[in-house]
């Protein structure tokens, strides 16, 4: 009788636990998540009072979620700090090596979703000619006299009381080609073929000195018809570095450098394509944008970008 008693007894006991912890499991997932949906809908309201801000306050304006408490909150993209910066990239490109492409396809994607052309740009050159007038034979020879002797014969050229030996040197003859947009393009030669002049022709940075002709386009646009050094630019394969600056101090003055340019007016055009279509972005991918696309700002987040890419694959290589 009592071992009957005991076995029901244990029997009830195992029976109210399973029921107690079946309940406790189920308490849990609920609480854990209605927390998750309550996040979400907060996130949802603070994104929906953002959307309601004019253009230009809206692209100052952005949500970034805490990465130790995990609470969404509103931010000013002009006032980033050092770590939330460092929360986004995080977020954004954890694993350089593996989130990096992961990254830029969300950028290409949030672009092309709402139906916006990236600005690109076709170079054409067509039958470019590029000549030089040298000295010929021992006018040539690099020493003190003869260059001396050059100076005065040049002065005295110009004002016309000597005739001019110099000889035509042609550099290039009938070149013609396309550089496409979005392709990386190598130029091979062997040396002293004219592929520093090309460039140079190309960039608009050629010595006034040389004797150009053909045609050189930007999008059909002939040279005289925009400053081509605001579109492209040569640099040099003796690039001079400031020994004092540091690595971040030489990327952040770089970045000053090229500045926002049109990303302000695009990101405009494309809050109001999605606010139209009601379409919600990655608010990650919408807060890197905005910072990149704002005054001031762009200097600091691609450094920390390009510094993170760039740590990982010296690490790699050494």
């Amino acid at each position: 009788m009592e071992s009957a008693d005991i076995y029901r007894a244990s029997s009830s006991f195992r029976g109210s636990f399973r029921g107690g912890s079946s309940a406790w499991r189920n308490t849990t997932v609920e609480a854990f998540s209605r927390s998750s949906r309550e996040e979400d809908d907060e996130e949802a309201l603070k994104w929906a009072a953002i959307e309601k801000l004019p253009t230009y306050d809206r692209l100052r304006k952005g949500i970034l979620t805490s990465a130790s408490k995990g609470v969404a909150n509103e931010v000013d993209i002009e006032k980033l700090g050092v770590q939330e910066r460092k929360q986004l990239l995080e977020r954004l490109v954890k694993v350089a090596e593996e989130d990096t492409e992961k990254f830029l396809w969300k950028l290409k994607d949030r672009v092309e979703r709402v139906g916006i052309d990236v600005p690109t740009i076709e170079v054409r050159y067509d039958n470019l000619n590029i000549e030089a007038e040298a000295y010929v034979g021992s006018s040539a020879l690099p020493s003190f006299a003869k260059f001396t002797f050059n100076i005065i014969e040049g002065l005295l050229i110009s004002l016309n009381i000597l005739r001019n030996r110099k000889k035509p040197l042609t550099i290039l003859k009938d070149v013609s080609g396309i550089v496409k947009p979005s392709r990386l393009t190598l130029l091979l030669g062997p040396p002293s073929s004219g592929k520093t002049t090309l460039l140079l022709a190309l960039a608009g940075k050629l010595d006034p000195d040389l004797k150009l002709s053909g045609r050189v386009t930007y999008n059909g646009h002939e040279m005289n018809e925009f400053v081509p050094q605001r579109t492209a630019a040569y640099i040099s394969q003796h690039d001079l570095h400031i020994g004092e600056m540091t690595v971040r101090e030489t990327l952040a003055f770089s970045a000053r450098c090229q500045g926002a340019g049109y990303l302000h007016d695009m990101l405009a055009e494309l809050s109001r394509r999605e606010k139209e279509a009601n379409i919600k972005p990655d608010p990650d991918v919408d807060v890197f944008m905005k910072a990149v696309a704002s005054q001031g700002e762009e200097a600091n987040v691609i450094t920390d970008y390009v510094l993170k890419v760039v740590s990982v694959r010296s690490t790699l290589a050494s």
